[in-house]
């Protein structure tokens, strides 16, 4: 309306549309970013696919959920670190929420030699399991030969937890799963390389020649 008038008025508003686009492009392209992300907070909001307090993992960071906000995410590490990321990162990528479900499976692998005998070392990791407070009798828990490796045999462990003590678990299987394998005798094997040696003797290969 105002370029208008100023036309009606006679004067040269022409030059005037030019400033004008211009500078809106300037500033659109100064917001693309921003504009993205207050986009990506907006889905994030409508479609949940976190909430304040679940740990996640998404853009390549691990923490729990403080805030959702317009233009961000705030997460908290493991090690009370905060991380702020801006939902168009969060939005592209791909989400891992650990709390999304009640309980969650815990995976682990552990190896013993090839001497070992199998059923031992599977009696030894089952008694772990059934002897930890925080692992599920519902789902049953899995304990299975995984891969026939090239110095080990690897036995994959998996139990079923609340999803508050996923890593709780994880890390007090690690160090008691190999001390109870190693007091039963079912020895962590090192990786290594047979190597045969022949030896041949030129001057008689010739005689016999």
């Amino acid at each position: 309306v105002i370029l208008a008038a100023l036309d009606v008025l006679g004067l040269p508003v022409t030059s005037l549309l030019a400033v004008v686009g211009a500078a809106g492009l300037a500033v659109g392209l100064a917001l693309k970013d921003s504009l993205g992300n207050f986009a990506a907070g907006v889905m994030l909001v409508l479609f949940r696919p976190f909430q304040n307090g679940d740990f996640v993992e998404v853009a390549g960071v691990s923490g729990t959920v403080t805030e959702v906000r317009i233009f961000s995410t705030i997460l908290t590490t493991p090690d009370n670190k905060e991380i702020v990321i801006p939902n168009g990162q969060v939005n592209a990528d791909t989400i891992t929420n650990y709390s999304a479900n009640d309980h969650v499976r815990v995976d682990l692998v552990f190896g013993v030699g090839y001497d070992v005998e199998l059923k031992v070392a599977r009696g030894v990791l089952e008694m772990m399991c059934a002897d930890h407070p925080k692992i599920l009798d519902d789902p049953a828990c899995k304990i299975m030969v995984l891969n026939m490796g090239e110095s080990s045999v690897d036995f994959a462990v998996r139990p079923w937890v609340m999803s508050e003590d996923y890593w709780t678990v994880y890390t007090d299987l690690l160090e008691p799963g190999k001390n109870e394998l190693d007091a039963a005798g079912c020895n962590l094997p090192y990786p290594q390389t047979d190597v045969h040696l022949h030896h041949a003797n030129p001057i008689s290969d010739l005689l016999k020649g």
